[in-house]
């Protein structure tokens, strides 16, 4: 599938979302104005989940060096969730020379054609299960099931535990909370396991502090304690919830 769309007057874009990589051709300036617009097509990519996700620049000019943080921006959003490889391509002689010197470059491989950036990400893409759940009683044991399905075939026994219980309660807050159906993701990405929901409730996930004596609240406070990060951000018409844990 292609899609086009025009960002702002002076940079456009066309993504093909081809599985399992998907490609952003950007035309244009690249400036302090315009990165912000960047930023919201490369969200908007991530969003979808792609296994790969290769930035084509052969068409752009960049104006100001500061905006090609957009890319390592981009790159560390993409580590947490959805634990995508970020790779750009053909960048024009003094942007190569600028990335280069850059922090980007620490966080987002530069293949110098968009062949050989597709090579790379496609080499670095992880293995990852999913399942649509819906909002019911059951969600949180078929989110179990999944995670052990996951860690069998990745021999991972010992995070077969804590993955669990993060997950389910993960599931759970959606069931208690938004109420709709969700997305559920089991990734590795070396060296850890990462867990992401995904529900049509844009009101973000937040641990609370319960009181001593409350029945409930707890939930995201033990994905707290248990996960090395965890985080809750916008994805499409909802958000996703997402938590990294070691993967023994």
């Amino acid at each position: 599938m292609r899609s086009e769309g025009t960002m702002s007057s002076r940079i456009t874009c066309e993504v093909r979302d081809a599985s399992p990589v998907t490609v952003v051709r950007l035309r244009g300036g690249l400036d302090l104005g315009t990165m912000r617009a960047v930023h919201t097509v490369l969200e908007d990519c991530l969003a979808a989940q792609p296994d790969a996700l290769v930035v084509d620049l052969t068409d752009v000019t960049v104006r100001d060096r500061l905006a090609l943080s957009v890319f390592a921006a981009a790159a560390r959003r993409a580590a947490d969730w959805p634990a995508v490889p970020v790779v750009l391509c053909a960048p024009p002689p003094e942007a190569a020379g600028w990335l280069a010197e850059s922090t980007a470059c620490r966080v987002v491989p530069v293949r110098p054609d968009c062949e050989e950036a597709t090579r790379v990400a496609n080499a670095a893409a992880v293995p990852r299960l999913r399942a649509r759940l819906e909002p019911v009683a059951g969600a949180c044991r078929r989110a179990r099931e999944l995670v052990a399905d996951a860690c069998a075939r990745w021999n991972l026994p010992q995070a077969v535990g804590p993955a669990s219980l993060v997950l389910s309660e993960l599931v759970g807050n959606v069931v208690r909370h938004a109420g709709t159906p969700m997305q559920v993701t089991v990734t590795l990405r070396r060296p850890y396991l990462h867990l992401t929901v995904v529900d049509g409730c844009r009101g973000s996930a937040r641990a609370g502090s319960p009181d001593l004596l409350a029945e409930g609240g707890r939930g995201l406070m033990l994905v707290r304690e248990l996960t090395q990060r965890w985080g809750s951000v916008p994805a499409g018409d909802g958000k996703v919830v997402w938590a990294t844990l070691p993967a023994n």
